[in-house]
């Protein structure tokens, strides 16, 4: 008897001699596959909520950066018109602080 391997790939739990011994006796071979299709696929859904997970946090952290530039700017104008004092332009003063 010529021994032959089966042709595809079989799943790992069905023995090779019951193999040979269906095509030696000519019986049809029966593939049982789980198919889990009933199931809602999570996996599909995975994706798309990590994109948007990562969008929302993106948008948050540029607000957050925007707002703390806006912050350190207000402070760096008050610093720099605290310390020069009254501006003149041709003759016309503006007092923007002042010192008691």
């Amino acid at each position: 008897m010529e021994h032959r391997e089966p042709p595809g790939v079989l799943a790992p739990h069905i023995p090779a001699d019951a193999y040979h011994r269906a095509q030696s006796t000519g019986q049809p071979v029966v593939f049982v596959v789980q198919d889990n299709t009933a199931a809602f696929p999570w996996r599909r859904l995975l994706y798309p909520f990590a994109i948007a997970g990562a969008v929302v946090i993106g948008g948050w952290g540029l607000v957050a950066a925007l707002a703390w530039l806006l912050d350190i700017a207000a402070h760096t104008a008050t610093v720099i018109a605290g310390a020069a004092g009254p501006i003149g332009v041709g003759g016309i003063t503006l007092k923007l602080f002042s010192k008691k």
